[in-house]
């Protein structure tokens, strides 16, 4: 039975390697692609996303070199500074025009979903039991399995937290979009 066997097989082998292929000649083809409308506007959107995230990346790269600077209400300098001080000199420093206190600065920009958050959005608090006004502002400077932004606290000064966190969970009202 083996013997059949490897008969059959070598006659499959021998069949195999005196057969024909087949063999078609023809023109060379040339190919054109043609772009569309949309495939321009693509094109078009992902230079725009790229410039607004270099733009976003530059504006943390600045509010970072704040981190460890301590709180001063009012404050805009390396001595200290408060959350809406660190932004607006964050933004100043990178030629955005933006208001100064953190409540005014809710009003400006594109209201956005947590789950749309990027890095460069800012994110808006109540902090405070008396009165309604938000009183409290962060920048996002990175977005992963948890938002993390960079605020200045009365405790701590400049500081980046982790919207995770007990306080500032509870405390959050919004996020904007400016870049």
């Amino acid at each position: 039975m083996m013997r059949k066997i490897l008969i059959f097989l070598s006659f499959l082998l021998l069949v195999g390697c005196f057969a024909k292929k087949k063999t078609t000649y023809s023109k060379t083809r040339t190919v054109t692609v043609k772009s569309s409308e949309d495939d321009l506007s693509r094109e078009e959107k992902t230079k725009k996303d790229t410039f607004e995230n270099k733009k976003a990346e530059q504006v943390i790269e600045t509010a970072l070199t704040f981190t460890g600077v301590r709180y001063r209400y009012g404050g805009i300098t390396k001595k200290g500074m408060d959350c809406s001080g660190l932004i607006h000199v964050t933004l100043t420093e990178n030629d955005i025009v933006f208001p100064r206190v953190s409540h005014q600065m809710a009003n400006e920009g594109k209201r956005i979903k947590i789950g749309q958050v990027q890095k460069g959005d800012l994110l808006f608090f109540k902090t405070s039991k008396r009165g309604k006004d938000i009183n409290h502002v962060g920048l996002v400077v990175a977005v992963d399995d948890e938002i993390k932004f960079i605020h200045s606290t009365t405790s701590r000064g400049v500081i980046v937290s982790s919207l995770r966190e007990g306080y500032w969970n509870a405390a959050f009202v919004k996020a904007t979009r400016i870049l």
